[in-house]
């Protein structure tokens, strides 16, 4: 389960101040509802894609014993 800061305080920082966890949470949420977005909605999740492709995407450089390659939110 997400743990971390939720969209109404996400809302007033900027898209490159968010973490990656959150990056990844609010993007795969909106992802799942995107039929459904108004267009106030869309942008917001058009954002957060522009952030994730501006960071090079989700995925962690190496893996070890305590993680791997993708980014959790949960």
């Amino acid at each position: 389960m997400y743990v971390g800061r939720d969209m109404t305080e996400l809302a007033m920082i900027s898209k490159n101040d968010w973490k990656d966890e959150e990056l990844a949470f609010f993007h795969h949420s909106l992802q799942q509802i995107a039929p459904y977005l108004n267009e106030e909605g869309t942008v917001i999740h058009r954002e957060i894609i522009k952030e994730i492709e501006s960071r090079g995407g989700l995925n962690r450089g190496e893996a070890d014993y305590s993680h791997g390659t993708e980014t959790k939110y949960d």
